[in-house]
């Protein structure tokens, strides 16, 4: 066993549960989400051991490559966080179990045509930048796309989505998110995850309410160098 990785996976769970208790919560609430961008399919097995079960994806071909590797692991949570594209959606649908980037109704309904055994978790990526060319939905927008997903039958709305911009206080962003949360909530009662907070500022995601961690090198340790 990688004692390195256990550590730092130890000391990023003692955070969590550290943020969550300044903040008056319950981290059995929290769900950490490795992700393993660039990383092997044998890194996964090694988090797994750790007691890993939910492991995130940016890209669509590195998401359905370990999967399909990793088959032979029953419950294991698979998390696509990358910019989702509508040509990829079957992909993404066949390999995903949550989906946290859907940022606009095209997308939606080509992860719902794309069908499956199973309704597919989803959340809304709000953008909470005023660049247009950003991925996400604008804030003012999420309640009509909110409308647009419920009513997609293959699809269950679980909440909301995004990335801190880099040149604001997390806290401040964080909260625009929770009132988007809110927002989705009128249109879906129990739609009530938020996918908030990286490496660099997941306890200030916690502050405000963030339920789903996306959590890497501070645990995975530097990516490999990609060709």
């Amino acid at each position: 066993m990688d004692t390195a990785l256990a550590d730092r996976l130890a000391a990023v769970d003692a955070r969590i549960h550290d943020a969550a208790r300044a903040a008056n919560r319950d981290p059995a609430g929290i769900t950490r989400i490795v992700v393993t961008k660039f990383h092997p399919a044998s890194l996964v097995v090694d988090l797994y051991d750790l007691g890993v079960r939910d492991v995130g994806e940016n890209r669509q071909q590195e998401l359905t490559a370990k999967r399909a590797e990793l088959s032979g692991i029953p419950d294991l949570t698979w998390h696509f966080i990358g910019q989702a594209q509508t040509n990829k959606a079957r992909a993404v649908r066949a390999a995903a179990d949550a989906v946290h980037s859907v940022d606009r109704d095209r997308i939606a309904d080509a992860l719902d045509a794309a069908g499956g055994d199973a309704p597919l978790d989803v959340l809304l990526q709000v953008n909470l930048t005023d660049d247009t060319g950003r991925g996400g939905v604008a804030p003012a927008g999420v309640e009509a796309l909110a409308t647009h997903v419920a009513g997609l039958p293959s699809l269950r709305l679980r909440g909301v989505m995004a990335v801190a911009p880099l040149d604001e206080e997390p806290a401040r962003a964080f909260e625009r998110l929770r009132r988007s949360a809110d927002a989705v909530r009128t249109v879906v009662s129990d739609a009530a995850w938020i996918s908030a907070g990286m490496t660099g500022d997941f306890p200030e995601a916690i502050a405000m309410g963030a339920t789903h961690l996306r959590i890497g090198s501070a645990i995975t340790g530097p990516r490999p160098v990609r060709d």
